[in-house]
């Protein structure tokens, strides 16, 4: 590695953080990212970076403006706001290497999701207790880290939700986390599949890692012609509702779905979709500003 890197510190939403970071990793040579920083004095918060992400390159990147600008266009085609996206005004940096790329690691720790669930990250050593369901991840990779709102809500739905013994399909299957938790909950057979090409390779690594047999592949909804008795789509709301046929056709009849990356404002748009294709809403789940809703397929 050379004795300089970069550090990119871009003005965002924090509640789609996961989704920009996800873009650094596809499209420039991203060895990491931080989210937000606090500082306490005397058990109080004094200060925060809540709203700036912090992005570690190893190189300097090519036409950088002219991709972030494209980015943020494509995420306003897909029905988001100028204020649901923050203003993306950036300052690119170069930095004397510190080992920083072990220094990013540092602000990732051990995620309870539940009583049961606990995602570890993989350099951290962890004891698993009796009956603990235990995922190991290189946060960062893709997106699914188990630290964001909306995977947990999908994994809270799987330990809530799914029979032992059900095939499962996690569409957007990113880093391949909720198709791992499926299989460490009793799935007989999980199906994951992403249009990002560069992301199949590291789900598959997790699987491997996490000792989870799992079938991933470069797919789309409209070209899968298996039946699932339970799905998982953590995906933008507005993708959700385009592709709401798509997903009801993939499963079986009384199949149980959870559908997750949904502001709570953006929550109308896919319950009108769920109406539109005549599914039963069974559950509204929180968790801070998102919403996942769990629906049945009834006919």
């Amino acid at each position: 590695m050379s004795d300089n890197y970069y550090e990119l510190q871009i003005r965002i939403n924090p509640e789609i953080e996961d989704v920009i970071s996800d873009f650094f990793f596809e499209n420039f040579s991203c060895e990491g990212v931080v989210l937000a920083e606090e500082t306490y004095k005397d058990l109080e918060m004094v200060s925060t970076t809540e709203g700036t992400l912090r992005v570690f390159l190893a190189e300097e990147p090519n036409q950088l403006s002219m991709l972030i600008l494209k980015q943020r266009d494509l995420l306003k085609s897909r029905g988001l706001t100028d204020e649901e996206l923050g203003s993306w005004e950036y300052v690119l940096s170069p930095k004397k290497n510190e080992d920083w790329s072990k220094k990013w690691k540092e602000k990732w720790g051990i995620t309870r999701v539940t009583d049961k669930i606990v995602v570890v990250p993989d350099w951290l050593e962890y004891e698993q207790k009796k009956d603990e369901v235990v995922i190991r991840l290189e946060p960062g990779c893709a997106f699914g880290t188990g630290t964001h709102q909306t995977t947990q809500l999908c994994m809270k739905a799987i330990e809530k939700y799914m029979s032992c013994g059900a095939k499962m399909a996690d569409i957007g299957m990113g880093s391949g986390i909720l198709a791992i938790c499926a299989k460490k909950f009793g799935a007989s057979y999980v199906y994951g599949c992403d249009n990002d090409e560069t992301v199949i390779d590291v789900a598959k690594e997790n699987a491997l890692k996490n000792g989870a047999e799992c079938v991933f592949e470069l797919n789309t909804t409209d070209k899968i012609t298996e039946k699932f008795d339970f799905v998982c789509a953590n995906i933008l709301h507005n993708v959700l509702a385009e592709i709401m046929g798509e997903l009801k056709n993939i499963m079986s009849k009384g199949a149980i779905m959870v559908l997750s990356g949904i502001l709570d404002e953006k929550k109308p748009v896919v319950l009108d979709a769920i109406k539109k294709w005549n599914m039963e809403l069974i559950e509204e789940a929180h968790q801070d500003q998102w919403v996942a809703l769990i629906v049945k397929r009834i006919d």
